[in-house]
This record gives structure tokens, C-alpha cells and sequence, in this order.
């Protein structure tokens, strides 16, 4: 997989100084460091290794990455090593996608108070789908789950939203039975819509009343109770977007779909086309007009560009991932070994042969490009030797002209 020609960390190298510059008051501490990790990823500032082949003698250099969760070049590894972990988590039984999301007027709120905001949407995502798959009307059971938050939306404006991946039962509440749901139906999305608003609405109106939620700019009104009251009226009285996504075709599916949008960040690398004039290129998709269109084209100029990516800084900290019920860390060996003996014998867990001893990066890559990083890139035979380093803040030693 060839590496992308433009990458984020190239617009905050060229346009960074002066965003900050610009924007030195309203930056937080998290999105310095996001910026300052981006801009210096892949590149000399962070040290490096040289290779060179044994057999035709081709030199490389390798700068080391970042490794900052919100870089869009450093998650390819991150997340073949999410999908090794994950593996042995899987049941032999149909998986669900569900998509919870909060209206524009929430959104405004999260968007300065994300750390509390984004807590809720945790919290009442969770609450809503176990609450409901309990009840006996619609599943009757305990269910496991894990959720993936994501902030945006194709033009990186502020889109909050949680992607729960759900399999498709659970087990009776005195542990004795695997409970399955319909075939290709989960739970009823009006219903968990609605739980989901009450829930979520409650516990925003809660920590509003404790202090929690901070207001500034065009909110500066919502620090009120009239006023804030006055916002979310609205959005008492209107259907709150939750969908299921068509289930999954088995389990081997799952892990490989749910990687990209478990460490899918703001804006891929691939999707830039150009940082000239002061100018962002990049494609998006309208999901609005047509989900299979072709990508469209947005122009931003950098300072916004900038902007938009920095509105899905995380606070520093935050678990952007997290598991539920059956999947719930504390628990999850045991859970998990139950629901594979009523499940039957074809759901046995990975023997300890079937275990293989974690890879390191070059075997991620391998298996998730294609491409080995071992093998001389030249003459296709040699392999690539380790024979220089050096650590960050360290010049790049001289390399030999090998033309």
C-alpha cells in the first residue's frame, strides 16, 4: 500500500505556526499537543532507524511515528493490533451495528463540555440497550457490546455519535439459556430512540444543575436556567436518530468492518488533495444526497481546515472506546466462556495452540497492506538490516550515496 503523497501532519508543518498564533487564546492544552505530535510525525524530530539491504545494499531511512490517537498516520498499526486483541472476544452468532446519535443542539453543548457530554452519551447509549434487550417483550436478555465514539461528520464538522457493535443475543437472567433475537432484527429502534432521549436528556439536565456544564460564546445565554431550558426544548419534542445497520454476514466480518471505525480518526490521509495557496483540497462524501455517490470536493483555507480537525480533540485521558455487559472488562473471561458452552460445541474458544504469540509492527503491516517491510524493496530478495538509529531530538546521521 503505497503511503499517502499529503497527510495532515504536512498542513500543521506549513500552516500550524501561524493557526496558533492566531488562536493562542482559545486552544486547549490537549489540542497543542495534538498539533505538536501531528506536525512532528514521520519526521526527524523523533528519531528514526536506517535500514540497508544484504544483498544489493538500497538504503532507507525510517522516522519513527507519533503515536498520537488522533493522527491519521499512526493508526493502521494501532488498529491491526485492536483486531489481534479483539479476535478471541468473538461468538459464533450474528453481530449487530447500531448507531446512536444527538441532535445539533446537544452537539453545541458537547462541543464545550465535551468531557461531560460525550460521558452521557456513554452512559445512556449503554443504559438504553441493556434496558431494553432486558425487557421480556423485545430480547429478555443480558447482552454484551462495545461502543466507538466518533465527533464528525464527512466535512469535519462536529457530528457526535456512538457506533455499538452488538451481538445478536444474550444470555437469560438466571445464566442458564442463550437468548437469540430475531433473525435480522435486534431491538426496535423507536424504542431505544426514545429511552435514549429521556435517558441522555435527564442526566445533561442533571449535571447542568450540579455545575458541571461550562457556557461561553454564542451559549454564553445557556449558563441560565431559562435560557438552557429554552434550548433544549426543541429537541424534547423531536425523534433522536438511532438506526441498526444491516447485521453483519458472521463473525469474521465483524472485526475487519468495526476496525475502521474504531481507530478511524477526523480525515484520512487518502481523502487530501491539495495544501497550495494557503488552500485545503480534500473529498467527501453527501451522505444527504446519495450514500453511493460519487465523493464531492471541499475547499477549505487552512485556518478553517485546522479548526474543524482540532473540534475532535479528545480531552486528554478520555476512552473513546469502552465495553459493556458481557464484554465488560471485569467479567469478560467468564461471560464470554458461558455464552461459548450454550452457544454449543462449534463456538469453543481458541485453544492455547490456536494462540499465536503477538507479532510486531512488521507483521501487522504485512498482513494488513501486504507489503513486507522486511523484504528489500529493490531486488525483491534481500532483507532490510537495522544498521543505524537515533533518538529524538538527534540529528539524521549521513547516509552513503548508494546511486
Amino acid at each position: 500500500m503505497d503511503r499517502p503523497t499529503l497527510t495532515v501532519g504536512d498542513i500543521f508543518r506549513r500552516y500550524g505556526e501561524a493557526y496558533r498564533r492566531a488562536a493562542d487564546r482559545v486552544l486547549s492544552t490537549a489540542q497543542r499537543r495534538v498539533m505538536t505530535a501531528v506536525a512532528a510525525c514521520r519526521t526527524a524530530a523523533l528519531g528514526g532507524h536506517v535500514e540497508q539491504c544484504d544483498g544489493c545494499g538500497h538504503t532507507r531511512v525510517w522516522y519513527n511515528s507519533c503515536r498520537n490517537r488522533h493522527c491519521p498516520s499512526c493508526q493502521s498499526l494501532a488498529r491491526a493490533a485492536w483486531i489481534e486483541d479483539r479476535t478471541a472476544d468473538l461468538l459464533d452468532t450474528p453481530y449487530f451495528h447500531v448507531v446512536f446519535t444527538v441532535p445539533q443542539a446537544i452537539a453545541e453543548i458537547a462541543a464545550q463540555n465535551k468531557a461531560v457530554v460525550y460521558g452521557i452519551l456513554f452512559r445512556a447509549t449503554a443504559d438504553t440497550l441493556r434496558t431494553i434487550a432486558a425487557d421480556p417483550r423485545h430480547l429478555g436478555a443480558a447482552i454484551g457490546f462495545f461502543a466507538v465514539l466518533h465527533t464528525w461528520g464527512q466535512t469535519l464538522m462536529h457530528h457526535p455519535h456512538l457506533h455499538c457493535v452488538v451481538p445478536g443475543g444474550g444470555l437469560s437472567p438466571d445464566g442458564t439459556r442463550w437468548i437469540a433475537c430475531r433473525p435480522g432484527f435486534f431491538l426496535p429502534v423507536r424504542v431505544l430512540s426514545r429511552l435514549f432521549r429521556r435517558l441522555f436528556l435527564d442526566a445533561l439536565q442533571e449535571v447542568f444543575d450540579t455545575g458541571q456544564l461550562h457556557f461561553a460564546g454564542s451559549l454564553h445565554a445557556l449558563a441560565e436556567p431559562s435560557g438552557f431550558a429554552a434550548h433544549l426544548q426543541p429537541t424534547r419534542q423531536t425523534e433522536w436518530v438511532v438506526y441498526a445497520k444491516p447485521p453483519f454476514a458472521g463473525p469474521p466480518q465483524v472485526l475487519e468492518y468495526v476496525g475502521r471505525y474504531t481507530h478511524r480518526v477526523a480525515i484520512a490521509n487518502q481523502r487530501l488533495l491539495d495544501i497550495d495557496d494557503g488552500h485545503v483540497r480534500f473529498r467527501y462524501k453527501n451522505y444527504r444526497a446519495a450514500p453511493s455517490q460519487t465523493p464531492q470536493t471541499m475547499t477549505l483555507e487552512a485556518p478553517e481546515f485546522i479548526r474543524r480537525f482540532l473540534l475532535h480533540v479528545l480531552p486528554r485521558g478520555f476512552h473513546r472506546i469502552r465495553y459493556y455487559g458481557l464484554l465488560g472488562n471485569r467479567h469478560r473471561i467468564e461471560h464470554l466462556a458461558r455464552c461459548r458452552q450454550l452457544l454449543g460445541p462449534t463456538a469453543a474458544p481458541p485453544t492455547t495452540a490456536d494462540i499465536q504469540p503477538r507479532s510486531d509492527y512488521r507483521d501487522r503491516y504485512e498482513s494488513l497492506t501486504g507489503v513486507s517491510l522486511r523484504r528489500c524493496p529493490v531486488c525483491a530478495d534481500g532483507h532490510m538490516i537495522v544498521t543505524r538509529s537515533w533518538l529524538r531530538g538527534r540529528p539524521c546521521p549521513a547516509l552513503p550515496d548508494t546511486s
